[in-house]
């Protein structure tokens, strides 16, 4: 049996190998064979006199491109959010631009994403441009509540005849894992500041504490408020009954259409004909990026603002968009780093750092806030505009900033700290094993799962935690000029929308990357009407030609290329113990006498 569990998994591992090796030979022989191609782009003068633009979701919205490699090739034409705002905001002035259409249903945006993307639809359409959305169904291919409230901005709703309209609202829910726990012996110690911080309540309560549903509850009830008076006002209906109808939703779509919540029934390619025909005759289609990639640049004459963009978790290295296991982090890193050279570039007049993140690390954090503050000492604003999530760690980044923005729908504040650890002791009791060791220093193995805190060591957590939440709630109230009280007031964890936010004090004004550019352009005292150059920090590389760089030049350091190598790396790493194992239990006991056994530390 063990010979048989030892070549499965030897077969498991030669498989990543060659999958990593083909992928890799693949990305070089790209990297060769991309300058060809490069012509095939849309130019300046490409775009049709008569163009029918198409905002199609079905690829995705993200927020921005990877440099990853695999990950580009992987998210295909997914939207990026800034790109297609951009591109809507100058199409609506494009005489050329005769229409647009939206294809929603798919796919999973943030609420705060699309409501800067319908902001920026709702603008187009006010220029005087007819707007058409379509959906083969709101519901079963993404959230059906978000594409409609998108959808809602056009001026004519279609949805095919077997579609739905899937408008039920939103929803949070999350296992409760401590009963589990207890049963297989295993106990979780987490210490909380303050009631409302409930990121490890799954691993201590039986149920949703008290304070946390309150918390969730008034955010879900913000963000479905936001919907349904924009949905509303859009269909010229009373908000009363919307959220009677949201209440009794799914509707199949005729029912839909009676209840004056679409307008047509019908399929794509019936959509595509009357589109084209009401656009004029010789009328194309072209993709919104597309249009957006035609678009002319701003001089180069032209004043600068820095795009710094952080998305993900915060971790204390650099970050990673990994396309095996679809992790995208935030390194505190790479983002101060991003952040110095901004602030040390004598042509960079403001920086527009864009947070997408519900927090992380505290060290990590508080390394992305000096660069942050210290901006702020030498008198170069920094503008936050903040996308889905900007919680806890990325409400911290934030703080010190000299404007920060937020969507209505933004989950932020989250001003509060965790930690702790579980304890494996007694599950290991259980299973018949037995962990020993040897340690130098009393506490060195005070994070171990196989052992609870001692009261000493939990005596000191409590302290740690005490005065990180005093450094977080201070900075915040430094950052935003603030009492300690009123900090105090909305923090304890307490998650907020953007909305309730601005009006709580943590969260300037409401908007997304338009009105923090326009706030930047205020803060560096350039008029409103003058082009700036948004120049990302850091300087993005070609994904393919830096990969084939760094391999021929004998050693790999682009982030993208390591982040993809570590991938498989510790795919065999995660599988390597096991082969091991199997390969004790199966060779002569006498081939490992003078084998060491495997060091372990604890951090």
């Amino acid at each position: 049996m063990t010979r048989i569990i030892m070549f499965l998994l030897k077969c498991l591992l030669g498989l990543f190998a060659t999958v990593g090796f083909l992928l890799i030979a693949g990305i070089v022989v790209t990297a060769v064979f991309l300058p060809r191609f490069e012509g095939l782009e849309p130019a300046a003068g490409e775009v049709p006199k008569e163009t029918v633009l198409l905002l199609d979701l079905s690829r995705g919205l993200i927020e921005q491109r990877p440099v990853n490699p695999l990950a580009r090739v992987s998210l295909g034409h997914a939207l990026v959010l800034r790109e297609a705002v951009e591109a809507l905001e100058a199409a609506g002035r494009d005489d050329r631009v005769k229409a647009l259409v939206i294809r929603a249903g798919w796919g999973a945006p943030g609420l705060a994403q699309i409501q800067e993307l319908r902001d920026a639809v709702v603008d187009f359409r006010a220029q005087g441009k007819p707007v058409t959305a379509f959906a083969e169904t709101f519901g079963e291919a993404g959230n059906g509540t978000l594409h409609y409230f998108l959808a809602s901005a056009a001026g004519e709703i279609w949805v095919q005849p077997s579609g739905d309209l899937g408008i039920t609202g939103f929803a949070l829910q999350q296992p409760f894992l401590k009963p589990l726990l207890e049963e297989i012996g295993v106990r979780a110690q987490v210490a909380q500041r303050e009631e409302y911080k409930g990121a490890m309540n799954f691993l201590t309560e039986d149920y949703m504490p008290e304070p946390q549903r309150r918390n969730l509850q008034r955010y879900l009830n913000s963000a479905l408020e936001q919907i349904v008076t924009a949905v509303a006002e859009a269909r010229n209906l009373e908000a009363g009954a919307l959220r009677a109808l949201i209440d009794r939703a799914p509707y199949r779509g005729a029912e839909a259409q009676r209840l004056g919540l679409v307008d047509r029934l019908g399929y794509w390619d019936e959509v595509e004909a009357l589109v084209l025909e009401a656009a004029g005759p010789g009328a194309e289609w072209l993709s919104l990026q597309a249009y957006r990639r035609a678009a002319p640049e701003s001089g180069s004459d032209a004043p600068v603002v820095a795009l710094v963009h952080g998305e993900g978790p915060i971790v204390l290295a650099g970050g990673e968009n990994d396309p095996i296991f679809g992790k995208v982090t935030l390194g505190a890193v790479d983002i101060a780093e991003a952040l110095s050279d901004a602030i040390d570039d004598p042509e960079v007049t403001a920086i527009l750092f864009r947070v997408d993140s519900p927090g992380g690390s505290y060290v990590a954090s508080d390394t992305i806030w000096r660069e942050v503050q210290r901006a702020r000492d030498l008198g170069k604003p920094v503008v936050v505009s903040m996308g889905n999530v900007a919680a806890s760690g990325g409400y911290f980044v934030a703080a010190p900033a000299a404007v920060i923005v937020a969507q209505p729908g933004t989950l932020t504040g989250s001003i509060g700290v965790v930690s702790g650890k579980v304890s494996l002791r007694e599950l290991w009791a259980n299973l018949g094993v037995n962990w020993d060791g040897v340690q130098a220093g009393r506490r060195a193995a005070m994070f171990s799962p196989n052992a609870p805190f001692s009261r000493e060591e939990w005596d000191w957590l409590q302290q740690t935690l005490d005065t990180t939440y005093a450094d977080f709630t201070g900075k915040v109230a430094a950052g935003r000029g603030l009492t300690q009280e009123a900090v105090l007031a909305v923090a304890k964890g307490q998650i907020w929308s953007g909305a309730d936010a601005k009006e709580a004090g943590l969260v300037d004004a409401l908007g997304g990357y338009r009105k923090a550019l326009s706030l930047a352009k205020e803060a560096a005292g350039i008029a409103e009407e003058t082009a700036v150059r948004l120049r990302p920090f850091p300087e993005p590389r070609d994904p393919f030609a830096a990969l084939l760089e760094d391999a021929l030049g004998g050693g790999v350091e682009s982030p993208a290329a390591l982040s993809m190598i570590r991938s498989f790396a510790r795919l065999a790493q995660a599988l390597s113990p096991l082969v091991e194992a199997a390969e004790l239990l199966d060779g002569d006991p006498r081939s490992h006498n003078l084998q060491a056994p495997a060091a372990l530390l604890a951090d």
